[in-house]
């Protein structure tokens, strides 16, 4: 505790009056504001367009012609109709550079992204090729690379296949992906129409972090069955589960040629990203080394005829574009309702990756996306996408990085990368029949590395460590448990952190800093010094149901501790409790009710109650409850500085 002034000469006992402590008050004293009667049709309409509107997406339309308000509201739903009219050559001359050079990347990719949701490989190349377009579209951001990433590919195989065999019901398990794939869709554009985007930011950034790290070492567990060339493999997802399988068929189920093959081309793609670390300039060589590592091992299974030793291969590919699915989705039956609880997770998950990566890229570019905007159109593209053969897709991180990397410019790039994906559906495909597992499973791990990032997680730790167990609870979730448990312990942690917060406010005494009229944390100030007979405490949340009696017991419990030591120390007794309520943005009647109780129960105790500095809101409601009036205008400043003045008036002569 910090140290005490020394007592001041004066009465601070002043005579009682009407059960208050008549104050002193300073002849320049300046009385708190109290702001017009509230209207309450307008405060609703002003909270309500803080919640959903608080950007003033309609700004742009004011004192408009109507033609013009007509274009605007077309570029607002397809922004290509905005940056597409000042769009030439050399942004054009990035943009091919950039598509040509994540569609390299993509393809590999999408083939064993598809693997990991349990679907045939076609099924990610679909997914690259119509969801880019939507989005190129409608989209907002100029960075952003579309198609399936890691993450949502195991998390939407590992939700499905809870419900659906692959293996003895592939038909009905597509038909699930599609449906959830849908509904994943319907999710993201009513969260971006009804202008609910706030809701993806519950999901901290710490559980995110501890999600992804989890997700990133699941999804190379299970990677081990194409890597080592294991035919039977588990169905569990959790380490344990994963290592015994692993394990138990080392002596019979491992191949050598595929271990070969795996371990050569993965030390490769782990060479290349060194590379492409060291100079920005040699961006290219990680992204292109998975496409050179396909192309290699491919021909080097076929001329080998490895696939005869046991090397495990992708066989059939079929070639052609995207097929309807329109008729292969549920509207109906039981499938309907598991359909629509998987696309809304899947499609929660999906969105929080793409919003993320937009705001990094727009962030380190200077320019803005609208949060709202990007969920239409990414739900857009979902909802297309399931009709066309395609299941979740969302923004990469890796693709983005690299899109950004190469200088692209605009959403053109997700177009020559859907171009090239499409040459490779129509001509290429059965050029992937001999492309081993192995060299998938080695993209795929050497994908999800990133996603495990230990710098992010120890500065958690170092931060705060309530959002460590918030990240480490989601990590240990998805890798002891499963992926849905992971995300649901970091959705509950979460919420819980926020709950915590709000029903647990701080509270601090403040004590005067020296020579000065301002009032800190004693606790943050050593050398603020507190003012005999008064204790001055601050409150550093709104007062609501939820905190009220909390903040009125802590308040009360400060008194108790200052009590005992002014006794033990001789000093003068506590007077006067001044309230700094600054930072209490908003009272409800349960926090007004909890002043009345302090101050009836410090009346008992011959101790004033004082409050500084509260806001418009706060003071507002003080009045129209009446408390104000119980308590006394004269009890209520400006400033600590002016409350402590008048009940100490000799003490700013001494400071």
């Amino acid at each position: 505790m910090s140290s005490r002034a020394h007592p001041v000469d004066g009465d601070l006992s002043p005579a009682m009056d009407g059960g208050n402590l008549p104050i002193k008050s300073s002849p320049t004293r300046h009385k708190v504001g109290i702001p017009p009667k509230p209207n309450m049709f307008k405060d609703f309409m002003y909270t309500f367009k803080e919640t959903f509107f608080h950007d003033d997406p309609l700004r742009d339309f004011k004192d408009q012609p109507r033609s013009k308000q007509f274009m605007l509201g077309l570029q607002s739903v397809f922004p290509v109709f905005d940056w597409g009219r000042s769009y030439n050559l050399k942004k054009f001359r990035g943009d091919l550079i950039s598509g040509l050079t994540i569609a390299s990347l993509c393809i590999p990719q999408d083939i064993g992204y598809a693997k990991l949701a349990n679907l045939d490989p076609k099924y990610g190349l679909y997914s690259s090729f119509v969801p880019p377009l939507v989005y190129a579209c409608m989209g907002s951001s100029r960075d952003i690379a579309i198609g399936p990433v890691a993450v949502v590919s195991l998390l939407i195989g590992t939700l499905l296949r809870a419900e659906i065999d692959p293996n003895t019901s592939p038909d009905e398990y597509l038909r699930l992906a599609f449906t959830a794939t849908f509904f994943a869709g319907i999710t993201e554009a009513a969260l971006g129409f009804f202008r609910l985007g706030f809701l993806i930011d519950f999901l901290s950034h710490a559980a995110v972090v501890g999600f992804m790290g989890g997700a990133a070492i699941t999804i190379a567990l299970q990677q081990l069955k194409g890597f080592l060339g294991i035919k039977k493999f588990t169905k569990k997802t959790d380490i344990i589960a994963v290592l015994d399988s692993v394990f138990s068929s080392a002596h019979h189920g491992w191949n050598w040629q595929t271990i070969l093959i795996g371990a050569s081309f993965l030390t490769f793609l782990l060479t290349s990203k060194f590379i492409g670390k060291k100079s920005k300039k040699l961006f290219w060589v990680p992204a292109i080394a998975p496409l050179i590592s396909v192309i290699i091992s491919t021909f080097f299974v076929y001329i080998t005829r490895a696939d005869k030793q046991g090397v495990q291969i992708v066989k059939h590919l079929d070639k052609g574009i995207n097929p309807s699915s329109f008729h292969l989705i549920y509207f109906s039956g039981d499938n309907l309702a598991k359909g629509i609880r998987i696309g809304v997770v899947c499609g929660m998950v999906a969105l929080t990756e793409a919003v993320a990566i937009g705001r990094t890229f727009a962030a380190m570019k200077d320019y803005q996306i609208d949060g709202n905007k990007e969920m239409v159109a990414l739900g857009m593209m979902n909802v297309v996408g399931s009709m066309s053969s395609c299941y979740v897709a969302t923004g990469s991180f890796s693709r983005s990085a690299v899109n950004f990397m190469a200088g692209c410019q605009t959403a053109v790039s997700n177009i020559i990368m859907s171009i090239v994906v499409l040459l490779t559906l129509l001509f290429l495909t059965p050029l992937f029949k001999y492309t081993p597992n192995a060299i998938l499973a080695a993209i795929i791990i050497n994908a999800v590395i990133p996603l495990i990032d230990i710098p992010a997680a120890i500065l958690i730790f170092k931060v705060d460590k309530l959002d460590f167990i918030a990240c480490m609870g989601a990590f240990f979730g998805v890798i002891f448990v499963s992926v849905e448990i992971g995300l649901l312990i970091a959705v509950s942690i979460s919420f819980a952190k926020i709950l915590l917060q709000v029903t647990r406010p701080r509270t601090a005494v403040l004590g005067n800093i020296p020579r000065t009229s301002v009032y800190r944390n004693i606790q943050q100030y050593p050398e603020a010094t507190m003012v005999p007979g008064v204790l001055t405490i601050r409150v550093d949340s709104a007062i609501y149901f939820s905190n009220s009696n909390y903040v009125r017991e802590r308040i009360q419990r400060w008194l108790h501790e200052e009590e005992e030591k002014v006794k033990a120390t001789s000093l003068p007794r506590i007077q006067f409790l001044i309230i700094e309520m600054s930072p209490v943005t908003d009272i409800d009647t349960s926090g007004i009710h909890a002043l009345e109780d302090l101050y009836k129960s410090l009346q008992k105790r011959d101790i004033q109650l004082i409050l500084a500095n509260p806001g418009p809101l706060v003071i507002g409601k003080l009045h129209l409850s009446h408390f104000a009036d119980m308590l006394g205008e004269d009890n209520i400043y400006l400033t600590v500085a002016d409350a402590v003045d008048a009940c100490c008036p000799k003490l700013s002569e001494e400071v």
